[in-house]
């Protein structure tokens, strides 16, 4: 057979459209990032710990119930200007709500209130370790029990983390 070289290729077909990622703390975000806890870390990252880390893990989270309140502290103006807070509800093991504050709205209460200035929380997005964030006191404990919070510490980081693993547009 034949090669016939005066043929021209197949045009390329385009490329899929890629939805731009919801604005960082808007309600389309905070929707994602309350199925991205709720969900848990993707295989690939399970992979790449101890499967006795996610037994731990799995142990603490299951009959777990608390709010946390994580603030973003010295929002920029096109966020309002002001801290904002993401809330997020547990009940039986389960992120059950997610909702953002509206800008200048008072902190909501939680069982743990933690906060991050806004710099902290981009590098986080943008692939900072939130172990370090957390044990660099980059991210504040305000409100909450310590102890019963740094009982679960792990559960904590690797939810922060599956949080910063949802894409966000940032201002």
């Amino acid at each position: 057979m034949a090669l016939d070289r005066t043929a021209r290729p197949a045009a390329a077909a385009p490329a899929p459209a890629v939805a731009a990622p919801p604005p960082f703390l808007g309600p389309a975000w905070a929707d994602s990032v309350r199925a991205a806890v709720d969900s848990g870390p993707p295989p690939e990252v399970r992979a790449a710990k101890l499967d006795k880390y996610w037994a731990w893990i799995e142990r603490r989270r299951a009959d777990y119930t608390a709010t946390w309140v994580l603030g973003v502290r010295g929002a920029p103006a096109a966020l309002g200007g002001t801290r904002r807070d993401l809330t997020l509800e547990w009940a039986a093991g389960r992120c059950v709500r997610a909702a953002v504050t509206a800008p200048g709205a008072p902190t909501p209460p939680g069982t743990y209130v933690l906060s991050a200035d806004y710099p902290v929380w981009c590098r986080l997005l943008v692939g900072d370790d939130p172990g370090r964030v957390l044990m660099y006191r980059q991210m504040r404990l305000e409100h909450g029990d310590v102890l019963l919070f740094f009982r679960g510490v792990y559960f904590f980081v690797e939810s922060l983390a599956a949080l910063a693993r949802v894409p966000a547009a940032l201002p």
